[in-house]
């Protein structure tokens, strides 16, 4: 396995968790939050699938499928990744409140 390879999922996670943030900036996060998990999947398998055709050495699929299913995996990693880092700042600010007490 070349070393694209290897870094190629989580770059794709990196650009989809970006692109989200903008797209939440861009419309208010309160308004389309629900559709954030369904940009982020389809964004994921565009950009698996443009990977596959215009730099196919950077992905690890032999087909265009496999490549579309890698991409949109790695959009669904990049909102599991920003609700995971909600989470943890949503701890961190109760660990504080009971500090506090």
């Amino acid at each position: 396995m070349e070393a694209l390879e290897i870094i190629s999922v989580p770059v794709i996670v990196t650009i989809v968790y970006a692109m989200m943030e903008l797209f939440k900036s861009a419309f208010g996060a309160e308004r389309i939050g629900k559709f954030i998990p369904l940009f982020a999947v389809t964004l994921g398998a565009l950009i698996g699938f443009c990977a596959f055709y215009l730099y196919p050495a950077i992905i690890p699929a032999d087909n265009a499928f496999a490549a579309i299913f890698i991409g949109a995996a790695s959009g669904w990693a990049a909102t599991g990744a920003n609700q995971t880092y909600k989470k943890l700042k949503e701890n961190k600010a109760e660990a504080g409140e009971k500090n506090d007490e």
